[in-house]
């Protein structure tokens, strides 16, 4: 729901430790600092009131409290991409930066842009991200003792005790990795038997690649079509070029999910070969002359296309997928 023009914006600059709030009175621009917690917001709710909409950026997860508890109250919340916000501030040749300031500036972007409102994710969604980072550090760790191990067996005198330390490590870790990937699948597939069931029709995507891409695209509820999946992934196409002179080649933004780029990049192998639109679509960049790296980031795209299509049509993987009509906004 976009925003009124009477309706009462509070810009908020959130930090880990503290609030800056921002809004009108009577034309002028009103200040309030707390800290960034519980009892405090209930002290920015009082001075704002339950009407105002309050706008805010996502600032990794130090906003997250604050949205909850507004939304719990039934407040209405925005909350901004940061990038957004920066873009807005030097289109409006903004000067000098801080608390203060980043706060006048949200509220002033809240006043002037209709926003749609932000709503909380579902349960299931936000234990399984978390669930996703502890697997991330996990194998981050697990490189890191593989790495240790590898340099120690290189040495002339190699400790027998240190060896089996790391190898013992190692086999805890993986074995983490395992319960939690397997416990992260289990819980996305019983909130969304559906369209796990229809994204692991698709040739080339796995049932923890499906579960990969519900929990990036949060369900893919808020996705109105298939070119937002491909620019949060990171995966839109990028041109560098200006006039005659500057010729630089073509890349993806890589913005956004890294690893879910990386899982992709590994089913766009598997796709290029049993999945048949991906393999026409490969076979004929390649043909053309394209180098084979540039063939599969395509195919990831199109396997992206593939799954907003039929998470949205509820029809499953057909051979002959381009005869199914897309779900656009």
């Amino acid at each position: 729901m976009a925003p009124q023009a009477e309706q009462k914006v509070v810009g908020i600059d959130v930090s880990k430790d503290s609030l800056a709030a921002c809004h009108r009175i009577e034309d002028k621009a009103q200040h309030l600092e707390t800290e960034n917690n519980k009892a405090d917001f209930k002290q920015l709710l009082r001075r704002c009131g339950i009407d105002s909409l309050y706008v805010m950026e996502a600032t990794g997860i130090y906003y997250l409290q604050l949205a909850y508890y507004l939304v719990e109250q039934g407040a209405r919340v925005i909350v901004a991409n940061p990038v957004i916000i920066k873009r807005y501030i030097q289109m409006h040749l903004g000067k000098g930066k801080s608390d203060r300031k980043d706060a006048q500036w949200i509220m002033r972007y809240g006043e002037q842009n209709q926003v749609a409102c932000w709503q909380p994710e579902e349960s299931v969604i936000v234990e399984c991200r978390q669930l996703e980072q502890v697997i991330e550090q996990l194998i981050k760790q697990r490189t890191m003792v593989i790495n240790s191990l590898e340099a120690l067996e290189r040495q002339p005198v190699v400790s027998s005790l240190a060896v089996k330390s790391l190898k013992q490590t190692l086999k805890m870790l993986e074995k983490q990795i395992k319960q939690l990937e397997d416990k992260l699948v289990v819980s996305l597939e019983m909130s969304f038997k559906k369209e796990m069931e229809l994204l692991s029709s698709i040739p080339g995507i796995g049932r923890k690649t499906a579960a990969m891409l519900l929990l990036f695209y949060g369900g893919f509820r808020n996705m109105d079509n298939y070119r937002q999946l491909i620019a949060k992934a990171g995966l839109s196409p990028r041109e560098y070029t200006s006039g005659t002179s500057i010729r630089g080649k073509v890349r993806i933004t890589k913005m956004g999910g890294g690893l879910i780029r990386s899982k992709l990049f590994m089913c766009s192998f598997s796709a290029k070969k049993s999945n048949a639109a991906c393999k026409v679509l490969y076979d004929r960049l390649v043909a053309k002359g394209k180098n084979g790296k540039l063939a599969l980031i395509a195919v990831c795209n199109k396997l992206l296309k593939q799954a907003f299509a039929i998470v949205k049509s509820g029809v499953p993987y057909q051979a002959d997928f381009a005869n199914i009509k897309a779900c656009k906004a």
